[in-house]
């Protein structure tokens, strides 16, 4: 990032890995154009966690970051505090950085996630599955238990608090949990024609798909919903709702 900046001119940006596809960069030069502020949102694009803190420590003004893909989680040894929910989801996708330069951690996601999700819910919406186990799928889990939905995770592979693999999954599994999240990146661009392999003729009109995915707008995963008269849901307000907490977050006092 410049240095050489004015310095009424605060900073932002994204911290992640092959992020050129970036949602947040877009979303707030438009928001900063729109309310006239003189600020600035760049990609932090980095390889290993290990490159942050020279990066913040040489860049003047910046006063907030998010987090995106594979960092939510490695980005926690790197603050100096974490907010409450942070710490009881165990990820973190919003930092603040003090006058003084010290790092807290937020996470925004799950309240993108809770209130994108909510307006859909209907009484029959009481199990879910999460597919995928990362940083994003912390903040679903979080929400989900704030809404009082049961819910277990799927992974390609066994590890602790995963109760199926991809493998295990058959229709009765897929029918009898009526709320299904795609928190992996399969089905992203450029890789449109791939899903996450599962059993979609489980998938009943009574159900919700939900993708974190929002490029492209409509996924695989999701058109194999709609094909099933599902509710389908991408990610794109989500990431909205994370992104203007995340703002009211870096301007409280």
């Amino acid at each position: 990032m410049d240095n050489a900046q004015d310095k009424s001119k605060l900073k932002f940006g994204l911290v992640g890995k092959n992020i050129s596809y970036s949602f947040s960069r877009g979303y707030f030069a438009e928001k900063f154009n729109s309310e006239h502020l003189p600020y600035t949102y760049e990609n932090i694009d980095i390889q290993s966690i290990d490159e942050l803190l020279p990066i913040i420590k040489h860049t003047k003004n910046l006063k907030g970051l998010n987090v995106t893909i594979p960092y939510k989680e490695a980005v926690i040894p790197v603050l100096d505090k974490l907010n409450k929910r942070a710490k009881k989801i165990g990820a973190v996708n919003t930092i603040k950085i003090s006058k003084k330069g010290r790092l807290k951690g937020y996470n925004t996601d799950y309240y993108g996630f809770l209130h994108s999700l909510k307006p859909h819910l209907k009484k029959h919406h009481k199990k879910a599955l999460i597919l995928g186990t990362g940083g994003a799928s912390k903040a679903v889990a979080y929400a989900l238990q704030k809404l009082k939905i049961d819910f277990h995770y799927v992974s390609r592979s066994n590890k602790k608090g995963v109760k199926f693999l991809y493998s295990d999954l058959n229709t009765n599994i897929i029918s009898s949990h009526h709320i299904i999240i795609n928190c992996t990146p399969i089905g992203t661009f450029p890789n449109i024609n791939a899903c996450p392999d599962i059993p979609y003729e489980g998938v009943t009109e009574n159900h919700i798909l939900f993708d974190l995915i929002y490029n492209p707008s409509e996924s695989k995963f999701l058109s194999c919903g709609s094909l099933k008269n599902a509710t389908t849901i991408n990610g794109l307000k989500m990431l909205e709702l994370q992104a203007e907490k995340s703002w009211r977050i870096w301007n409280k006092s």
